[in-house]
């Protein structure tokens, strides 16, 4: 890990009952090695309060470790930047996903962030002297922080729906965070379920990579936006539109669609029928276009509808088409799955995502913070840098009780 600094867990429990520390000596964890708790970790540091990050994998950024090969952000290198440290001008304008790990771990050694890897949370509670936070870790670990932030991410853990019959499918099936590349695939029949950014990058994946016939099985139509237009990225107009009525954009929006993309109905893709913002809202974000207009407009990606379940081998379609393929990717996303961590403690909404985020404190649990559980349109690293130094803000300003602070 060069020049990161490797915590102790004796560093953080000096006292002999590791549950009530010397009140004076307690950091604030962090828990998750990604961008947010990088950030967050940094943030801290610089106002001189010590803050660990505890990271479950052996290094840091490892959910962008298992992403597909292909992946590259679909938001520009100067807007993805972490707080303190610029991205390299050699990895691009758009990253692909090594040189994303590679500046998560330079950033962590530039830094000089205090990480302890192989650690993984499993409950989070309240102190037993009710000024601090208690955190039940790997091998039996109790750990005693002046605050906690949770930067564990939407990304945690797979979702797939209970489709029925699943079992009965005689095909591959994997989740998306499984695939890696098109060339198990070459030559054969692939059928994508789910057509978020990921659906559509594995799909354009698979065409390019010799499948000899792709599918992506679409319950919701998608708003789909050109990822650059004559050198204007995306990312700059969702930050530029972010604040103006919702009606005004999804109109802009429109408008806008309808100049630069073809209508695909015919291929299955009907411009969608709600406004792109207010879809937004709702947490859908819309697709960002890196081949997947031209490859339906050729038909090297076809549409069929959603995936209603499996029978006697073959998938079952919304519209009751019956398919063979030979593999099934589900690109059916992640859940944050933090019920067990934090669910007893009332924070969580009926989807299990924080109530609050950000430099807020859910009602009743002062110093308990989340950063990261968003997919904002303005893009996931921008807006972590920006929740970083707010949760940092906070946090110092109204103040921790026996926080540790870094030596001047």
């Amino acid at each position: 890990m060069g020049g990161i600094t490797l915590a102790h867990m004796a560093d953080s429990t000096t006292s002999p009952n590791p549950a009530a520390p010397h009140r004076e000596d307690r950091p604030v964890y962090v828990v998750g090695g990604g961008p947010g708790g990088l950030s967050v970790a940094y943030a801290l540091r610089a106002r001189g309060v010590r803050a660990v990050v505890l990271e479950r994998s052996d290094g840091v950024g490892t959910s962008w470790r298992r992403h597909y090969d292909r992946l590259r952000l679909h938001t520009t290198r100067r807007l993805s930047a972490l707080p303190g440290l610029p991205i390299p001008r050699r990895f691009g304008r758009w990253l692909a996903r090594d040189d994303m790990v590679r500046y998560l771990e330079k950033y962590a050694e530039h830094h000089r962030l205090e990480i302890v890897t192989g650690v993984e949370v499993s409950r989070v509670e309240r102190a037993a002297d009710g000024t601090g936070w208690l955190l039940h870790a790997t091998g039996g670990r109790e750990l005693t922080g002046a605050a906690v932030v949770i930067a564990t991410g939407l990304n945690h853990t797979p979702r797939l729906p209970d489709w029925p019959g699943r079992d009965s499918y005689t095909g591959e099936f994997l989740h998306a965070c499984e695939y890696r590349d098109a060339r198990p695939f070459a030559g054969r029949d692939v059928l994508v379920a789910g057509i978020g950014n990921t659906g559509a990058d594995i799909a354009v994946d698979l065409a390019e990579g010799g499948a000899s016939r792709v599918r992506v099985a679409v319950r919701t139509v998608p708003h789909i936006v050109r990822r650059s237009t004559a050198g204007w990225p995306a990312q700059r107009s969702a930050v530029l539109v972010r604040r103006l009525p919702v009606g005004l954009v999804d109109r802009l929006s429109r408008a806008q669609a309808r100049v630069a993309l073809p209508d695909l109905s015919a291929q299955g893709l009907p411009r969608p029928d709600s406004g792109l913002y207010s879809r937004v809202l709702e947490g859908s974000i819309p697709v960002q276009d890196v081949g997947l207009v031209d490859a339906v407009r050729k038909g090297a990606v076809e549409i069929v509808a959603a995936v209603e379940g499996f029978e006697d081998g073959e998938v079952v379609l919304a519209d009751g088409t019956r398919i063979g393929p030979d593999a099934v990717i589900a690109a059916t996303g992640y859940r944050p799955a933090l019920e067990g961590l934090v669910g007893h403690l009332g924070v969580l909404d009926g989807r299990g995502r924080p109530v609050a985020r950000g430099a807020g404190t859910p009602p009743g649990a002062p110093g308990l913070y989340f950063t990261g559980f968003t997919n904002p349109i303005t893009g996931t690293l921008r807006e972590a840098a920006i929740d970083a130094e707010r949760i940092a803000r906070a946090l110092t300003r109204r103040g921790a009780p026996g926080v540790s602070r870094l030596p001047e």
